[in-house]
């Protein structure tokens, strides 16, 4: 064989044994894909309560533009989560038009088991009408809480605390010559008093002492807790109050 034609062969025998080996190389095994977990409160629906924490931004930042605020009791559906500025974050729609994200401790819900608590706590650091709407809200939100009867004296003492601002501005605003001059009874144009309108639109009503141009809450918190929760501690507290009130009302 000549010698040009032996180096041929032999050189093709090489790479023939390289591309075998190539072919055989064992490829190294694929990463596991890590499983995407979604989160729990995602498609959970939510109530927005705190109304100092209620803006709806553009992105998940406490340093990000605001949409516009969430008024309290609106009710909304989670789709994301995410945290920044050392604060949680929920992806929410708001109808008709907007949608964003919004601080999560502005809301609350079934879904997250120390939000009853929460609630109740907030309620109680509030005052005035604010107390009202909040304990409105967890009466709607929580119907059997073990921790109703507390909400329950803490609304009915929230409504009588404000007896005594609203016969004031009854007192100021309606005018006696307009009163005695149309001929309807006294009591009555203390009962339609405007500013009693958003008190009746959480159900609260109050009466009227006509002797002392006084109103007072109608008790109706406290008669719960006497019906329904007679072995908690709230219930000789309520006692106390309708006893109370009883004998305002027959001193007219």
């Amino acid at each position: 064989m000549k010698p040009r034609l032996l180096h041929i062969l032999i050189l093709l025998a090489f790479v023939g044994s390289t591309s075998a080996v190539s072919q055989t190389k064992v490829r190294p095994a694929a990463k596991p894909k890590t499983p995407i977990v979604k989160s729990p409160e995602i498609g959970k629906s939510a109530v927005v309560i705190d109304e100092m924490l209620n803006v709806l931004r553009k992105e998940p930042s406490l340093y990000s533009e605001a949409v516009h605020r969430v008024s309290r009791g609106r009710v909304v559906v989670i789709s994301g989560v995410a945290e920044a500025d050392g604060v949680k974050f929920y992806k929410v729609a708001v109808p008709p038009k907007n949608w964003g994200w919004i601080q999560a401790d502005a809301v609350f819900g079934k879904f997250r088991p120390t939000d009853e608590q929460r609630l109740y706590e907030l309620a109680k650091a509030t005052d005035g009408f604010e107390k009202l709407e909040i304990a409105s809200e967890f009466f709607m939100l929580y119907p059997n809480s073990v921790l109703r009867p507390k909400m329950l004296l803490l609304y009915g003492d929230g409504a009588q605390d404000m007896t005594s601002y609203l016969s004031k501005q009854a007192s100021s605003r309606l005018r006696k010559d307009e009163m005695e001059a149309s001929g309807a009874p006294l009591h009555s144009y203390f009962l339609n008093f405007n500013q009693l309108d958003r008190y009746r639109k959480l159900g609260i009503i109050f009466v009227f002492d006509k002797k002392l141009r006084q109103y007072h809450y109608d008790g109706v918190s406290w008669n719960e807790i006497i019906a329904k929760f007679p072995n908690s501690p709230e219930y000789p507290e309520a006692v106390k109050r309708i006893e109370k009130l009883k004998l305002i009302m027959q001193g007219q």
